[in-house]
């Protein structure tokens, strides 16, 4: 069958046979793992929080070794970060300012919830564990209400690289690569050191399609090639009520459109790339929330590299007075924007 042929979306019993399946298989592995003494584990990721409520994002499994946080410092290929064991429903204990709090996963053991309560700008600890588990650790960053200006950037094609079809690049990064073997998009490291140097306590935010298991790989590369430390949104692949696969493209609008939500007076420094979407996925965001973003900064792709992804985008973005920029790399960019008086 043609690429153009294949559905993107299957039948509604196709998709939840998927997902009974998926719950099976979540069953057996974790009795077979209990069985051979795996450990409850809870994974904390970093994230963020307003001054009256924090986001809480984490990971219930079960793991060999029940430790949860990754050596930012070892080289570990995706594949293993898959290894874990999901604890569907599960529900972890959360400490934040002295107060603790119950959460609840989703069906792939995955955490995304909200705590209220009174948390002042800057940055804030919470602890996580479950019944016999150790105690993780994350950071949340308080984003002020006076805080008006923030970045969210892409992270495939606009600040690493990987040369192959855009297909086999997620599976790729994924499940074979270390973090080593992605190489930094040249300038971009500087670009964003300089827009939050002189934007002092500018929150950056990475909006990927990659998954949660790949988070730690993904900070270290972050981390080793200097880019500024913020949270990572990531997603889940697994299926879904109506689909084998969850659609990135609509992570990323749903990310967006809660963004503005939960900061209706921020104004974002949107940034990703020309290799399909994020022109399309800005595009529609700017449509809906002009009042909420600074300007686009589109990371153009050499002719190799739109090959391996595809092609290019048709969409070039305009409209509402916001400014959309285009450049090959971060220096590009940075022309781009302080001509346009956003970086100065």
């Amino acid at each position: 069958m043609a690429q153009s042929q294949i559905p993107k979306n299957l039948a509604p019993e196709v998709l939840h046979t998927a997902a009974r399946i998926e719950d099976k298989y979540h069953v057996w592995a974790r009795d077979r793992a209990l069985r051979h003494g795996w450990k409850r584990t809870v994974i904390a990721y970093d994230s963020y929080g307003t001054e009256s409520s924090i986001r809480v994002l984490a990971r219930i499994v079960l793991t060999k070794s029940g430790m949860p946080a990754a050596d930012l410092r070892k080289s570990i290929r995706g594949w293993r970060s898959f290894g874990n064991v999901p604890l569907s429903f599960d529900t972890a204990s959360v400490r934040v300012n002295g107060v603790e709090h119950q959460v609840k996963a989703d069906r792939g053991g995955i955490v995304d919830a909200v705590i209220p309560g009174e948390f002042a700008p800057g940055s804030v600890q919470l602890e996580m564990w479950t019944d016999d588990s150790l105690v993780d650790t994350a950071t949340v960053r308080i984003i002020g209400e006076d805080q008006k200006f923030g970045i969210i950037s892409d992270i495939d094609d606009t600040v690493m690289v990987t040369a192959l079809p855009r297909p086999l690049l997620a599976a790729w990064n994924s499940f074979v690569l270390d973090e080593h073997a992605r190489s930094p998009v040249a300038g971009m490291a500087v670009l964003y050191d300089r827009l939050t140097y002189l934007r002092p306590n500018s929150p950056i935010l990475y909006l990927s399609t990659g998954a949660w298991n790949v988070q730690p790989t993904l900070k270290r590369f972050l981390s080793r090639n200097m880019y500024p430390d913020g949270p990572l949104l990531l997603t889940d692949w697994g299926p879904t009520a109506t689909r084998v696969f969850r659609s990135g493209q609509e992570h990323k609008q749903a990310s967006l459109e809660r963004l503005a939500r939960e900061f209706p007076d921020m104004k974002w420094l949107l940034i990703g790339d020309d290799g399909q979407h994020d022109e399309e996925i800005y595009a529609q965001f700017v449509d809906n929330h002009p009042e909420n973003v600074t300007a686009v900064a589109i990371r153009q792709l050499t002719a190799g590299e739109a090959v391996w992804a595809g092609g290019r985008s048709r969409r070039s973005g305009n409209g509402h007075g916001v400014p959309w920029v285009y450049a090959s790399d971060g220096a590009g960019l940075a022309s781009k924007l302080t001509e346009r008086g956003i970086l100065s």
